[in-house]
């Protein structure tokens, strides 16, 4: 038989100060963005008030910055092989503003094909769909990943140019 959870009788919400402390130990593992701090910290028990005077004062410091967590946020899910569709989607449910968004996620970059590329191979290898369905479910992966459909054609145009080339 299970015994129940003890719960401690007088259990108090941080204060203003404690609430800068769990804020800081937050950012020490990695950046969080102003909304997922304010949660973590609700979740925590700390008051409304004290926590966006936390949350104020570590702006001010610039120890906690929404941009510095938008672009480490976007480079980081880039490298693993994500578009910038799923990665500006991403940022908006972490609460990101959308201006931040757009200027570290610009869709139309360059880089944004060659990675589409790199995904398609890392998956697939560099083997060209030759039917319908190999190239419809190669547009899905990509499209899953959050590319857009002109990166994605671009990236299986190019790749069928080589193939057609290196035939001749």
């Amino acid at each position: 038989m299970k015994r129940p959870k003890s719960k401690k009788p007088d259990a108090q919400a941080p204060e203003a100060p404690q609430a800068r402390r769990v804020a800081l130990d937050l950012l020490a593992r990695r950046e969080h963005s102003t909304s997922e701090l304010r949660r973590k910290l609700r979740a925590r028990g700390v008051e409304d008030t004290d926590a966006e005077e936390a949350l104020q004062r570590l702006s001010h410091e610039r120890l906690q910055s929404d941009a510095r967590y938008a672009e480490v946020y976007a480079e980081s899910r880039a490298t693993r092989g994500y578009g910038p569709v799923r990665i500006a989607a991403e940022l908006r449910e972490r609460g990101v503003a959308p201006e931040l968004i757009a200027r570290c996620v610009e869709p139309d970059g360059a880089q944004w094909a060659a990675r589409a590329r790199d995904a398609r191979c890392k998956r697939f290898g560099a083997v060209i769909p030759r039917d319908l369905k190999e190239r419809a479910r190669q547009v899905r992966f990509l499209q899953y990943r959050g590319f857009t459909h002109e990166q994605i054609h671009c990236v299986l145009k190019a790749d069928a140019q080589v193939a057609d080339d290196l035939r001749q």
